[in-house]
């Protein structure tokens, strides 16, 4: 998912393992609000950094069986991540941070190789978001020694949100969209035409006229997608959506979901779900009201709750 070229100034970038852009109204804001941006995206990255072993999420991981206080920012993300999993019946668990790794996803994408031997894929049930002693006011979190956090489904999503929400107090005028990895967030005024985004199952694609486009005013739209973040293990393909049913990358019947939400996490939320619930999505999302842009494995697209037709 790329956002059209529609708006004054943009800033390109890389944050958190993949694309960054940060766009504005008026050009003269840029600075403020892509400073503002990394500042966001820093705290974050040293918050829930998974692939960073002195992030605090890495030593929270590593301290299981006994109650650990900690900050402000991870209470928010795994307030977050546990949200997730409540409104999706647990399809977007936090706890799916072991059957990550032995997928093959132990480190940042990056280098992780394309390819390698195969390794031993056993159907098992992850521990579950229940077995997470989480107290919210008190900023504690409990683990069991058999959970390993991974907040990777929902922590991108909501930096985009607390960024553009940072930013645009920054500036204090005008519109802002952060994009971080094609999860979009935006805040203020938007241009008079809306923001312009082209759908896109990789967010890093070149924008090409033609292509489906879509206006957004508010709120955010993210892409959950089985076709980008993949990699193969003894010729089997493999990717890094998780069904906590099973403990194996999602087999479902849909490639790639694509939601709009009142805020980017949401979309998010509900885009992952998307991918994991599978054909019990279709009721979910509708139910839900969430327009959202689905892509099954051949490439037919369904367009569910209101999700514009192409014109």
């Amino acid at each position: 998912m790329k956002q059209s070229r529609t708006a004054v100034a943009i800033a390109d970038g890389r944050a958190l393992g993949g694309s960054l852009r940060v766009i504005v109204t008026h050009e003269p804001d840029l600075a403020a609000a892509k400073s503002a941006v990394d500042e966001v995206v820093r705290a974050v990255d040293l918050a829930a950094n998974r692939f960073d072993d002195d992030s605090e999420l890495s030593r929270l991981n590593a301290t299981p069986g006994r109650d650990v206080v900690i900050s402000p920012l991870l209470t928010k993300l795994i307030a977050a991540a546990l949200r997730g999993a409540r409104l999706t019946g647990g399809a977007v668990d936090p706890t799916v941070g072991s059957a990550v790794k032995l997928a093959g996803y132990d480190a940042d994408f990056a280098a992780v190789p394309p390819d390698g031997i195969a390794i031993e894929m056993v159907v098992s049930r992850i521990p579950g978001w229940h077995a997470i002693a989480f107290d919210e006011a008190a900023r504690t979190v409990r683990l069991p020694r058999d959970v390993d956090l991974d907040l990777g489904a929902t922590a991108k999503a909501l930096t985009s949100d607390l960024a553009a929400a940072t930013a645009i107090s920054r500036i204090g005028r005008g519109g802002v969209l952060v994009s971080l990895g094609g999860d979009i967030s935006v805040a203020g005024d938007p241009p008079a035409e809306g923001w312009l985004i082209q759908t896109s199952e990789d967010s890093g694609a070149p924008i090409e006229e033609g292509e489906e486009t879509i206006s957004i005013r508010s709120g955010g739209i993210a892409t959950s997608s089985t076709t980008v973040r993949r990699w193969t293990r003894g010729g089997v393909a493999l990717h890094h959506i998780i069904d906590p049913a099973t403990g194996l990358p999602s087999d479902g019947p849909w490639r790639t979901a694509t939601v709009v939400a009142a805020t980017c996490v949401d979309a998010n939320i509900a885009s992952t779900a998307a991918i994991v619930m599978g054909q019990a999505a279709i009721r979910w999302l509708e139910e839900g009201r969430l327009p959202t842009r689905l892509v099954d494995r051949a490439g037919s697209v369904r367009r569910l709750a209101g999700w514009p037709k192409p014109s």
